[in-house]
């Protein structure tokens, strides 16, 4: 089970202390979600069930030809983005800083251990908008292309 809350950033952190994973991903269906990504020298196919807050996602590894020949097949937009890991409190941001077409999109994501944790979440002041229940900001919907202006 997945539980995350999504939000939009007004003012970046310095970057430079934190480690991060370079991923590219493809959809090849967006209901259900069913997604293959490359982060760094691993690969996955991801099924995702349906929610916003929480939902099912099971992972697959995957090697490197498979994941070559999948991500072909990938329907629309194929994401790329830099993901930034900084410890926050307990938690783990994960900050996604995305390539063209989106190259001025940001979001942060934060996965919590029940739904409960997710609402009592206090987001740090460089957070803005909530974004967990907007589609348009889900990396499958990004890939079908997105009229909002980022």
């Amino acid at each position: 089970m997945e539980i995350e809350r999504k939000f939009t950033v007004k003012e970046m952190p310095d970057l430079s202390k934190y480690s991060f994973h370079v991923m590219e991903q493809g959809y090849l269906n967006t209901e259900p979600v069913v997604r293959v990504r490359k982060e760094d020298d691993a690969y996955y196919l991801t099924y995702k069930g349906k929610g916003m807050l929480a939902r099912e996602e099971y992972n697959l590894p995957l090697t490197m030809e498979a994941y070559d020949h999948l991500v072909k097949k990938a329907d629309g937009i194929v994401i790329r983005k830099k993901r930034y890991l900084i410890p926050y409190e307990q938690f783990t941001i994960e900050l996604d800083i995305f390539e063209k077409p989106y190259e001025s999109l940001v979001i942060a994501e934060v996965e919590f251990e029940s739904e409960e944790q997710a609402k009592e979440f206090c987001p740090p002041e460089w957070f803005d908008k909530d974004v967990t229940y907007d589609r348009c900001y889900h990396n499958s919907n990004l890939s079908k292309g997105c009229d909002k202006p980022f």
